[in-house]
C-alpha cells in the first residue's frame, strides 16, 4: 500500500508520517508533495492507494488538487488535513468528493479511525 502526503510545510510532512507509524500504519509506502501541483503529479506516477492533503497550500489547494483528480478519473481515497474544520470547509470537502477531513492537531487515534475503514 501507498500513502501520498501533500502539504507544503516540511514539519508538517514530517508529522504526518510519524502520525502514520505510531497509527499503524509504519508498513506503508509513503511519499510526498509540497503543493497540490506536485501531489497530482506523484498521484498520477505513483498511484497511491490513499491521499492525505493539506487545503492551503500554494500554487494550487487542496481543493483544487482534489477536484483535478476527481475530473481525471482517480477514485483514490482521499482525506484533508487542516487547520481550520468548519462546517462550510466540511461541506465543500464533502462535495468535491473528500472522504473525510481531519483537523490540526490531529493524533495517532483520529488518523487511525479515519483510515482504517477506508485502508482495513
Amino acid at each position: 500500500m501507498k500513502i501520498l502526503i501533500v502539504d507544503d510545510s516540511l514539519a508538517m510532512r514530517r508529522m504526518m508520517l510519524r502520525t502514520l507509524r505510531m497509527a499503524g500504519y509504519g508498513e506503508h509506502e509513503v511519499i510526498a508533495a509540497a503543493n497540490g501541483r506536485a501531489g497530482l503529479e506523484a498521484a498520477q506516477s505513483e498511484a497511491p492507494d490513499m491521499i492525505l492533503s493539506d487545503w492551503k497550500m500554494p500554487e494550487m489547494d487542496g481543493l483544487e488538487f482534489l477536484a483535478a483528480l476527481r475530473q481525471g478519473g482517480s477514485r483514490t481515497p482521499f482525506g484533508f488535513i487542516t487547520t481550520d474544520g468548519n462546517a462550510a470547509m466540511r461541506d465543500a470537502a464533502r462535495a468535491a468528493g473528500a472522504d473525510f477531513l481531519l483537523e490540526k492537531p490531529f493524533s495517532p487515534e483520529k488518523v487511525g479511525a479515519a483510515l482504517d475503514p477506508i485502508l482495513g
